[in-house]
């Protein structure tokens, strides 16, 4: 029936018997739920044709992304494979200090950062400092960080549990704002029920 054009509304109160007399929230959710399940499976079809034209689907890769059960848990599958602009990571990769990141990744009590940045200094290379052969080390370290599967889950879980949202009426505006109250209460408890991304 939704597929059909019914709204929500004349499903819930004229089409009682199709639907074992379910209320309008419940039709509501299927409706919501149907459009996240188109989207899902659009954009999985959308990823599995890159990779394939990139000649980067492999079986293990396919078997991933077929398993997703959200658009946030495919585009976390993909992230690594997703083309890229020019980031400061791949200029500091270009730059020579993909081992240093490595180095410094580890953490290791006996590693001095400095003097271990000391020895990337390349100015025909445009490391000029330390100071740019670090930053460059953490640019790397933090696209390693932003495309990890389980560092990303556990920063989603970290906002859902700990994230506090807070709305205020600028100064000045509140009987333009009163009318505004209920649809921001809406909106801030639709994001608290779904998945937080994490970019």
């Amino acid at each position: 029936m939704l597929e059909e054009g019914a709204t929500v509304p004349f499903i819930a109160r004229y089409r009682k018997e199709a639907t074992g007399s379910l209320d309008e929230v419940t039709v509501t959710a299927i409706r919501d739920r149907m459009s996240q399940l188109k989207e899902l499976e659009k954009r999985r079809a959308s990823i599995l044709n890159s990779l394939e034209e990139r000649e980067l689907l492999t079986d293990e890769l396919k078997e991933k992304i077929l398993a997703a059960q959200s658009v946030t848990a495919l585009e976390d599958i993909y992230l690594p494979f997703r083309p890229k602009r020019r980031t400061r990571a791949i200029i500091a990769r270009e730059r020579g200090l993909e081992p240093l990141a490595k180095i410094l990744f580890k953490q290791q009590e006996s590693t001095d950062p400095i003097a271990e940045a000391i020895a990337y200094i390349d100015p025909e290379k445009g490391v000029e400092t330390k100071e740019d052969a670090l930053a460059g080390s953490r640019d790397i370290i933090a696209e390693w960080v932003n495309e990890d599967l389980k560092a990303r889950e556990k920063m989603r879980t970290l906002y859902a549990q700990k994230g506090i949202f807070r709305a205020m009426v600028i100064p000045g505006k509140e009987s333009e704002g009163a009318k505004f109250r209920d649809y921001v209460l809406a909106h801030i408890l639709h994001m608290a029920n779904n998945a937080v991304s994490v970019t």
